[in-house]
C-alpha cells in the first residue's frame, strides 16, 4: 500500500497597504499622492520613501500653479503641501486647491513644529498636519482615516491639532 504525503508550503504574499506578517491590508486601495515642495532632495526622498511604503507619487510641484495645473490633471488621492514654499504660502496653496482644484484631501507637511502654526492649520481645509520627519506611508492613510473626527498623537494631526 502506498502512502501519500502531503507537503505544506507557506507563501507570504505583500500587497501595497499591507504590513510585514499582518494578514490584512491597512488600505483595500492604492493611494496616489501629489508632493507639493520647493525642495528637490525632499520630493526625490519622499517619492522613494512613499512608493517603498505602497503609496504611487503620481506628481511634484514647487509652485501654487504648477500644483493647481498637476491637481486638476492627475487627479490625486491626496495632496502633500508644504507649509513654506519659499516665496508661497502653503496654507494660500491648499485654499486655492480646494476652491480650484477641488480637491479634499490634503495634508499640510512642515519641518517646522506644529505648535508654530496650529492656529493657522485649523483654519485650513487641508485634513491636518504631518512633519517632514514623520513622513510615511501609515501615517498618511491614519490622518485621512481619523480625519477630523479622531485623535492623533504626536507630530501626525488632525485640523485644530487633534
Amino acid at each position: 500500500m502506498e502512502s501519500e504525503s502531503t507537503v505544506r508550503i507557506r507563501v507570504d504574499v505583500r500587497v501595497a497597504g499591507m504590513r510585514a506578517g499582518s494578514r490584512r491590508c491597512d488600505s483595500g486601495i492604492m493611494l496616489h499622492c501629489l508632493i507639493v515642495d520647493d525642495s528637490p532632495p525632499f520630493i526625490q526622498a519622499a517619492r522613494g520613501l512613499l512608493e517603498r511604503q505602497g503609496i504611487t507619487v503620481v506628481g511634484a510641484a514647487s509652485t501654487s500653479d504648477d500644483a493647481l495645473q498637476q491637481a486638476q490633471r492627475l487627479r490625486p488621492d491626496v495632496t502633500l503641501v508644504d507649509i513654506d514654499l519659499g516665496g508661497e504660502s502653503g496654507f494660500d496653496v491648499v485654499r486655492r486647491l480646494r476652491r480650484e482644484a477641488d480637491l479634499a484631501r490634503m495634508i499640510l507637511i512642515s519641518t517646522h513644529a506644529e505648535q508654530d502654526y496650529a492656529d493657522l492649520i485649523a483654519a485650513s481645509p487641508a485634513a491636518g498636519f504631518l512633519s517632514k520627519s514623520a513622513l510615511s506611508a501609515d501615517a498618511i492613510r491614519g490622518l485621512l482615516e481619523t480625519g477630523a473626527d479622531g485623535d492623533s498623537a504626536g507630530s501626525v494631526s488632525g485640523p485644530g491639532g487633534r
